[in-house]
């Protein structure tokens, strides 16, 4: 245990915009993720549409790993892992992102250029805990995160460190990944079971050591830069 937090430290003295502490079960894969406010009155069918999609991406996207279709309120979003950029350039052509611009008009405030389009963060993976369980995961949570001025290398590093930490200590998160969106937009993504298991992470080493270093590298530190960015949703459909 000693040994990991060391690790995680050395991480951060590294000075590298690749910030390869670690190697990454899932070197080379990409991610985005998308938020996306209901229009008025269709929250319950942008849902049901979303749900619904998990199958069709499961049975005509191979390069897409994980994907997750997530709603908070009258928010809904998904989260997806490619195996690479072609990967994520087929599913952004695929049969679910073309049913959805069909219908963005009806479900998604702003359609699809200001409710969809303008809310697509993409984005690399640098560290992950590969998913166990998958299928029990019931909530997840997506943080932004922005270095501060001159830190991007090293919360890449921190971040790239951290993904075998979760993975030795924390059972109850069932996936966490951490991605670089450009040199100093960040993100963590990661699900568990039940708000217990959440809490157990944010109680946990990383957390800890994150919070520790956010005042150094996070603008805004712990509380406008990493709490204030937390988003918490229900999972409605992994594939």
């Amino acid at each position: 245990m000693k040994t990991q937090i060391l690790q995680a430290l050395a991480a951060l003295a590294l000075i590298t915009t690749s910030a390869t502490a670690q190697d990454s079960p899932m070197d080379n894969h990409t991610a985005s993720y998308i938020a996306m406010p209901a229009a008025e009155g269709q929250t319950k069918a942008f849902a049901k549409f979303l749900a619904g999609a998990a199958p069709i991406v499961k049975k005509t996207e191979p390069g897409t790993v994980l994907w997750f279709a997530l709603q908070a309120d009258d928010t809904l979003a998904i989260f997806d892992i490619f195996v690479d950029k072609d990967a994520r350039n087929a599913h952004f052509s695929g049969a679910v992102a073309g049913a959805l611009n069909e219908n963005a008009d009806v479900l998604v405030a702003g359609g699809w250029d200001d409710g969809v389009v303008a809310n697509i963060y993409n984005s690399s993976v640098l560290s992950v805990k590969a998913p166990v369980d998958l299928y029990t995961a019931t909530t997840a949570t997506y943080i932004n995160l922005e270095a501060a001025p001159g830190k991007g290398p090293e919360l890449a590093a921190l971040l790239t460190a951290a993904g075998p930490i979760v993975a030795d200590t924390e059972p109850e998160t069932l996936f966490w990944a951490a991605l670089q969106i450009d040199e100093n937009s960040f993100a963590i993504f990661d699900i568990f079971a039940n708000n217990a298991g959440r809490k157990a992470h944010f109680a946990g080493q990383v957390a800890g050591l994150l919070n520790k270093k956010a005042s150094e590298l996070v603008s805004g530190g712990w509380d406008d830069g990493v709490v204030a960015n937390i988003n918490n949703f229900d999972i409605l459909a992994i594939k």
